[in-house]
């Protein structure tokens, strides 16, 4: 997996910077938290130094230590859990949330999960899913450079999480319920798709990789599996025809 200066999975998507900069201020926070936790626990060790001062047993029950408690924990609450709540709020209905509409030409791909693999499905030439003329593939994803795609998901048994640490989306994958996430890549290469749930004995072994390549290289790499998987189409096989009508 490829790695930032900063030991983090290096970002390859348009939105990725909003988790990140989530992520650095809860650091920051919780830094300055602990550095001043450290100043308290050494201002009390000097200041009952054995000799400078003579120990007070205190049972904590009482309005003077009840208030103090209070407010630490509101203030806490305010500045720092409620600031990450309302901002976690505002990058959602920003981005997330927001899905591309017609109009920016998403690519559209269905993924069925089971243990212990991602079954990956593009509806072919005809637009439509679940047709014979679908690619199917097995730990694979292929998605062009800057345009947005969308993902639909649900589970062939147990509960799966679809994991793309370098795109910054994860999303539950549940038996029996469709679940989408959207996302859109800014840099080209080959990054890792995983499973975020523990799933069963061979959790590990769900794992997949992600092609990202320019647009003329997607639609040609599109082409030519398309044509071979129309060559391959058995309509006997009816474990590759797991595909469901795509809804907006």
């Amino acid at each position: 997996m490829l790695l930032s200066p900063w030991g983090r999975p290096v970002d390859a998507s348009l939105d990725g910077f909003r988790g990140d900069t989530l992520f650095y201020v809860t650091t920051v926070m919780v830094g300055v938290l602990f550095v001043i936790m450290c100043l308290i626990l050494v201002w009390a060790c000097v200041r009952h130094k054995q000799g400078l001062y003579r120990a007070r047993y205190e049972t904590g029950v009482g309005l003077r230590p009840l208030v103090g408690t209070a407010v630490i924990t509101a203030l806490i609450a305010i500045f720092v859990d409620g600031t990450l709540l309302v901002d976690s709020y505002i990058e959602l209905d920003r981005a997330l949330w927001r899905f591309p509409t017609a109009a920016a030409h998403p690519l559209e791909i269905e993924i069925y999960a089971q243990q212990w693999s991602w079954n990956v499905r593009y509806a072919g030439p005809d637009g439509a899913f679940g047709t014979p003329d679908d690619l199917v593939l097995l730990d694979e994803l292929h998605i062009p450079l800057d345009r947005p795609v969308i993902v639909k998901m649900k589970s062939k048994d147990v509960v799966h999480s679809f994991y793309l640490p370098n795109f910054r989306v994860k999303q539950d994958v549940l038996p029996g319920v469709i679940t989408r996430l959207w996302f859109q890549a800014k840099l080209p290469g080959t990054f890792e798709l995983g499973c975020a749930q523990h799933c069963g004995a061979s959790h590990y072994r769900m794992r997949g990789l992600v092609t990202v390549e320019p647009a003329a290289a997607f639609d040609a790499w599109l082409g030519a599996a398309a044509a071979a998987a129309a060559r391959c189409y058995d309509p006997a096989d009816a474990d590759a025809h797991w595909g469901w009508p795509w809804e907006s």
